[in-house]
């Protein structure tokens, strides 16, 4: 097995199988609307760890002029951040434009 041959020997297949089971249960939270916040960083811990582990070294790009690069992985990692800030990372403030109510 692959995590067993980068060095998490003897517990890559355990280590498999709970990435796989995480990603099916936070799957399940976000499509639910529960625990939103948590199954998306859950979910960016898998793909950072997964970008750190594989994808780095394979470059950018997943088609096309390269293989196996974390441009997905980044591209799903916005997403998620996007999931949990909604409104941006810095708070907005609205006395700046106040909203016009006819």
């Amino acid at each position: 097995m692959f995590l067993n041959k980068i060095g998490f020997a003897p517990f890559g297949v355990v280590i498999a199988w709970a990435t796989v089971i995480l990603q099916i249960i936070t799957s399940l939270m976000l499509l639910s609307n529960k625990y939103v916040k948590l199954a998306s960083l859950i979910n960016i811990g898998i793909l950072v760890s997964g970008i750190i582990l594989v994808h780095y070294k394979e470059g950018w790009f997943v088609v096309g002029g390269g293989r196996n690069g974390m441009e997905f992985s980044i591209v799903l990692i916005l997403l998620l951040l996007t999931i949990i800030f909604p409104d941006g990372i810095f708070k907005k403030s609205r006395s700046r434009f106040p909203e016009v109510v006819n």
